[in-house]
């Protein structure tokens, strides 16, 4: 274990982790069902991302994420009914259904996207941390995005702004190795992530993505560093999805050996492990936890099933404007 922690603290983290890992097994199987449709990118293998650092963030922070956002929404408290809903793109969704997967929202926690183009967010977190700069307040924005976004304009020209007007923003790539089908090292010369930022003047570090307890200590350490006024710093959490890309992708550009390999890393299960070792978790707590997440899992299924489509005549609604 990277740094103490509470008997409280871990089985709610184990929690959360457990909570992503069942929302998105059951999304994978209603998407089967072909009760949701369009893309469905899983969270699958990272949960220890956004379970270690969202919490770390308060209330007026800015979240901003990418398509693939579920675990980052359910982690910063919407509620699993509008996110289920949102998949069946009823109007009952956290964005009435307009969104679907890859375009979670909620302005009353901050919560920014759910943004599908690659690097899209980075911008929009430098928009939002200079808003605050110059209204005075002491927000910080977390912008997460993956690997595939440094090969993008907007991460250079995000990076280069934030550094230079000194922006609350904490940049957090969750580099799980593949920009869709592509390896890092088949589109990136230099694949040590960090020193594109340092080259930006940016301070940057790396933390083991699969680590709850470490994503937890660098991220809180690092929002003191942004919230303090010191300008942006860049974090890379080493991770890996277990999943495809996306569902539509017949995962032909990595070993099944790689997978495997990487799950004998599986933030849930050796963070349970971990806890079981000191004494922290007892076979009571885990059958309690799964007991209720999957409770709560088909109360969504249920809730979303039940919720309505929006009315046909609302479908120019927010699109058009008349004078």
């Amino acid at each position: 274990m990277t740094v103490p922690v509470t008997r409280e603290q871990g089985l709610e983290w184990l929690r959360q982790m457990i909570r992503i890992r069942r929302f998105e097994e059951r999304a994978a199987e209603l998407y089967q069902l072909g009760k949701i449709r369009g893309f469905l990118h899983l969270y699958i293998g990272e949960e220890a991302v956004a379970v270690g650092s969202i919490p770390s963030f308060t209330h007026e922070d800015a979240i901003v994420a990418t398509y693939r956002e579920h675990g980052h929404a359910l982690v910063r408290g919407t509620s699993m009914d509008a996110l289920m809903a949102e998949l069946y793109g009823k109007a009952t969704g956290c964005a009435r259904g307009r969104g679907g997967s890859m375009h979670f929202f909620d302005a009353a926690r901050r919560f920014y996207g759910g943004l599908a183009i690659v690097a899209g967010g980075l911008p929009v977190a430098v928009g939002l941390a200079l808003a605050d700069k110059m209204q005075g307040r002491n927000r910080v924005t977390a912008c997460y995005f993956g690997d595939g976004a440094v090969a993008e304009g907007e991460f250079h020209e995000s990076l280069n702004l934030a550094a230079l007007w000194k922006l609350p923003v904490l940049f957090l790539c969750e580099n799980n190795l593949y920009a869709m089908g592509t390896a890092l090292a088949r589109h990136q010369s230099q694949t040590d992530i960090t020193a594109k930022a340092q080259a930006y003047a940016l301070p940057a570090e790396a933390v083991d993505g699969m680590d709850v307890v470490a994503v937890a200590a660098a991220t809180s350490r690092t929002i003191d560093f942004v919230r303090s006024g010191k300008g942006p710093y860049f974090l890379e959490y080493r991770t890996y999805r277990f999943r495809a890309h996306s569902m539509y992708d017949a995962e032909l550009y990595r070993t099944k050996d790689e997978v495997a390999e990487w799950k004998r890393r599986d933030p849930i299960t050796t963070f349970e492990q971990t806890l079981r070792q000191a004494g922290l978790l007892a076979d009571t707590d885990l059958e309690q936890m799964e007991s209720r997440i999957a409770a709560e899992v088909e109360e969504a299924v249920a809730f979303a099933e039940a919720g309505p489509w929006e009315p046909i005549e609302d479908l120019k609604k927010d699109v058009y404007t008349h004078p």
